[in-house]
């Protein structure tokens, strides 16, 4: 192989590399726009229902947290103590579900789904917090 080959396929793994780098640049401001968009969303959300809550007689809040899916009661939840760090079958107790071991997987996966979506982080086996 001589020198000007060589130089070859150095600036034709340089225009693949450049290449590559330009695509990743884009995707990560597409990524950076739609997380701004939102936790923008997601903050306006957060005002509403404080100030929904606010208005509403207790008895009426009451019967919104029970018409909440599971989902959102856990999040609420996380967003309500976001330095704590809970495990399963404390989450469990403090939500009332029951703690019985089918119960307590169903939750352990939707936890794990929470965390691949990154709404909550993992710092220890089986223990889960809101991610900051």
């Amino acid at each position: 192989m001589n020198v000007s080959e060589l130089l070859r396929l150095l600036q034709a793994e340089h225009d693949e590399t450049a290449a590559r780098a330009d695509h990743l640049r884009e995707q990560i401001v597409r990524l950076t726009t739609g997380l701004a968009e939102t936790e923008a969303r997601l903050a306006e959300l957060t005002a509403t229902r404080k100030v929904i809550d606010g208005l509403t007689p207790p008895d009426h809040a009451t019967a919104f947290v029970e018409t909440a899916t599971v989902y959102q009661r856990i999040v609420t939840t996380f967003n309500e103590h976001p330095g704590k760090v809970f495990r399963v079958r404390d989450l469990h107790e403090h939500l009332g579900l029951p703690t019985d071991e089918p119960s307590i997987n169903v939750t352990r996966s939707r936890l794990g789904r929470l965390v691949r979506q990154g709404l909550l982080e993992q710092p220890g086996r089986g223990r889960y917090q809101k991610r900051t």
